[in-house]
């Protein structure tokens, strides 16, 4: 049988059931359009999910110093100098910024003859670029602010609220932390 007996037989086949082949040809249609619908689908999912979790930071390694309750003795608190040799390019290429922070709890701030106990943190510059922060007021902390030992303070919104009663329009406004005051 040549090819072209195939083919004339195949259409005689094709032509004398045709209700059969247009459905036949109508399934495969759709599914190859459900295939292709579904990998659509799951892709821009995948594309979503990944896109969130890049914004929450998954190239983000945080190290703490360790537990001021665990039972290890001559523990040895991380420095400014560890953290200067973590963001060093030739001891570690890999690491794209580092910042250094501190905080402290219960930590008394006072304003307008309100007062608060509330979480502290110290912060560098690089810190706004680690965690992908922007400052809704004001100026981030800058080099200059650091260099010149600058007593300057960014308020969350909770605090600002309790101390001023707003959040919005504060640059300026004075705040006492543990009694000194910052701006």
């Amino acid at each position: 049988m040549s090819l072209l007996q195939v083919v004339i037989e195949a259409l005689e086949s094709l032509n004398s059931n045709k209700l059969r082949s247009g459905l036949t040809i109508l399934g495969i249609v759709i599914g190859v359009g459900a295939v292709i619908a579904m990998l659509g689908i799951g892709q821009g999912a995948q594309d979503s999910i990944t896109g969130a979790i890049s914004g929450i930071g998954t190239n983000l390694l945080f190290i703490f110093s360790g537990n001021d309750q665990a039972e290890v003795r001559n523990i040895r608190r991380l420095t400014t100098q560890d953290a200067q040799a973590i963001a060093d390019p030739f001891l570690a290429p890999h690491v794209a910024s580092v910042a250094p922070f501190i905080q402290g709890n219960g930590i008394e701030v006072a304003a307008g003859g309100e007062q608060t106990s509330t979480s502290l943190g110290g912060i560098t510059p690089e810190y706004f670029i680690v965690r992908n922060l922007k400052v809704a007021e004001g100026e981030e902390i800058s080099e200059e602010h650091l260099l010149g030992r600058a007593s300057v303070v960014l308020l969350g919104v909770e605090v600002a609220d309790k101390l001023f009663g707003r959040h919005e329009g504060m640059v300026g406004e004075t705040v006492r932390i543990e009694g000194q005051p910052f701006r």
